[in-house]
């Protein structure tokens, strides 16, 4: 459907239901042509019920069925003057205009998914290529020899994939990195005892273009971001350490996705000021509405988060948190609030769990994690302390025997469990020097987990499966995949909601089920995480003329008590497939994404 233009798509969809089209042709008025598609969804929905239907639908495939009547749901959504009212926006009128010759500036977004609607509503999805597979006509040897085939066909194109994206442990990825990481030694005079420690990765973070360009090849692109986040005072660092995993600029080969973290585009950049001169927050989780003292955020009854320091190593692009978070040498630990925090936890004994995060927390000094964490620990009614830390990733030397010490000090097997949360994004992030650091927490009993954001850079087929393959071998487990935050100064991150569904289904699922223990999630403001796989949990109610789906969300509270839902305007799949394809995807592997809601 992307190759063809907005009137080819048109006419694709009218043939595809030619009753629509004389619907819409002969009502006089929107709120007639709303009538009639009702009662034509109706009819429809009503045979794919029906054993005994007269219609040809009664011959489809179940499978095909079942997607036909999900359609069916998404398209009386669609036409609601209700969340017409919600969305401020009319699908419907959008048709009703076309269907008049009225509407020569309809979308493609907009048409694919009307187009993909109407077809899966008729079963004519081209979700599946045939009938029942051949193995199902046999029984006994036979038939599980012809199945280990089919499973054959599953595991060769998966290995293909992911040879794609390499680890950390490629042998020419770890020569590239070697070379960058000798150069970047040679210009800040460093040793190899000053590379191995953390302190000195924290002290020569690069925080300015000058310096970057000395040890980096960046495109053009890259350098006017990184000169307008200068310009606008958006705080960017990257440690030495990171920045030896940089690999070719070449936007179409595997150190893109790793780059991408880091380094701030231009179109971030003017998203970020124009935000700042209109007076809108970049807080897209309203953590202001959730921190009932400072330095700390609640959205849930047992766990909160303790905030100490507002710095990391180095800072992500796309960090929900971007709004708050400072370069190194404007960050600092403010004790008075820190206290007064403690106290308030102190006092709350129906928490059972912190995380301490930030920023990350382990950017401070030993003495003072080992009086923080101390200091929780001492309080009875925690069972449980995590800490939130990329230092795995980004200096991975900060793991030191000592700092082990004394997160195990706190690690009590039966009374108190001390684990970490760390934040893996890409299988060539995991090198051998985060191997060792990973390999030093684990000896010490302590778990760790991975959160990873489902970004554009991750979200190819089979790429976040390869990172979870090799999260396991370094002893991480998968916890969460986060939908990117909608904020809109990180729409070059945005995926839409049905591409990390569609990973779950198609990809992970294909996965032993030890190593896709992550659930893909998405962060309601103020409320927190609601599941992408359950229907109940969320709906989309509306395709915008620009092709983006707006989805209505049902908190985590839902059941228990009258929470208001949050309406989300998602990012276009038709955008999505376009840019899929100008760096070389083949799209035919993505042509079920339409039908995931």
């Amino acid at each position: 459907m992307l190759q063809a233009g907005a009137p080819q798509l048109a006419e694709m969809l009218w043939k595809t239901d030619s009753e629509l089209f004389r619907i819409l042709r002969s009502s006089h008025t929107i709120e007639e042509a709303r009538e009639g598609l009702f009662l034509h969804l109706n009819s429809i929905e009503r045979s794919l019920y029906k054993i005994n239907s007269k219609r040809e639908l009664k011959h489809l495939h179940p499978l095909e069925k079942n997607n036909a009547k999900h359609c069916a749901r998404v398209l009386k959504n669609l036409i609601r003057t209700e969340y017409e009212g919600v969305s401020g926006a009319s699908a419907l009128r959008e048709l009703f205009l076309l269907s008049c010759g009225k509407n020569p500036a309809a979308s493609s977004g907009f048409l694919c998914e009307m187009a993909a609607l109407f077809s899966g509503l008729y079963g004519k999805s081209r979700i599946y290529s045939g009938p029942h597979p051949e193995f199902l006509k046999l029984e006994g040897r036979k038939a599980a020899l012809m199945r280990s085939e089919f499973l054959e066909r599953y595991s060769t194109d998966m290995e293909k994939h992911f040879s794609k994206y390499g680890s950390g442990f490629d042998g020419a990825i770890i020569r590239e990195r070697a070379a960058s990481k000798k150069r970047i030694m040679h210009f800040f005079g460093a040793s190899e005892k000053s590379w191995n420690d953390y302190a000195w990765h924290i002290r020569h973070a690069i925080s300015d273009l000058k310096t970057l360009k000395k040890l980096v090849k960046l495109t053009r692109e890259e350098e006017r971001g990184i000169a307008l986040a200068e310009k606008y005072g958006i705080p960017f660092q990257i440690t030495p350490y990171y920045l030896s995993l940089f690999l070719s600029p070449n936007p179409l080969k595997k150190g893109r996705a790793i780059r991408a973290q880091v380094l701030p585009s231009a179109k971030y950049c003017r998203g970020c000021m124009q935000a700042k001169r209109s007076g809108a927050s970049l807080d897209f989780m309203e953590e202001g509405s959730t921190s009932p003292i400072r330095c700390i955020t609640r959205r849930y009854p047992k766990i909160l988060i303790l905030k100490p320091y507002d710095s990391c190593p180095q800072i992500c692009v796309y960090c929900q948190r971007n709004w708050e978070i400072k370069r190194l040498c404007d960050a600092k630990v403010q004790k008075a609030p820190l206290l007064r925090a403690l106290r308030w936890i102190r006092k709350n004994r129906n928490i059972s769990e912190v995380l301490i995060t930030g920023g990350d927390p382990l950017t401070l000094s030993d003495s003072f994690l080992d009086w923080i964490i101390g200091a929780v620990a001492k309080m009875p009614h925690i069972r449980r302390i995590r800490i939130g830390t990329r230092t795995l990733v980004t200096v991975p030397f900060r793991i030191t025997p000592r700092l082990v010490r004394i997160l195990s000090k706190y690690h009590v097997p039966g009374k108190r469990e001390l684990c970490i949360v760390t934040h893996v994004e890409h299988p060539t992030e995991l090198t051998p020097e985060t191997l060792a650091a990973c390999t030093r927490i684990r000896k010490a009993g302590i778990s760790i987990y991975n959160q990873q954001v489902f970004t554009y850079f991750n979200s190819k087929r089979f790429e976040t499966c390869a990172l979870r393959r090799e999260l396991k071998l370094f002893g991480i487990d998968p916890y969460y995949s986060f939908n990117t935050k909608g904020k809109e100064e990180t729409n070059d991150f945005r995926v839409p909601i049905a591409r990390i569904e569609q990973e779950r289904k198609e990809e992970a699922r294909l996965l032993p089920g030890i190593e896709r223990t992550d659930e893909p999630v998405f962060n309601v403001p103020r409320l927190g995480k609601s599941h992408l796989r359950a229907w109940q949990d969320h709906e989309l109610i509306m395709v915008l003329p620009d092709g983006r789906r707006v989805y209505r969300f049902y908190p985590w509270e839902s059941m228990l008590e009258s929470v208001p839902p949050y309406d989300y305007t998602d990012v276009s799949i038709y955008d999505y497939l376009k840019r899929l394809m100008k760096d070389g995807e083949n799209l035919e592997e993505y042509k079920t994404i339409w039908y995931y809601f």
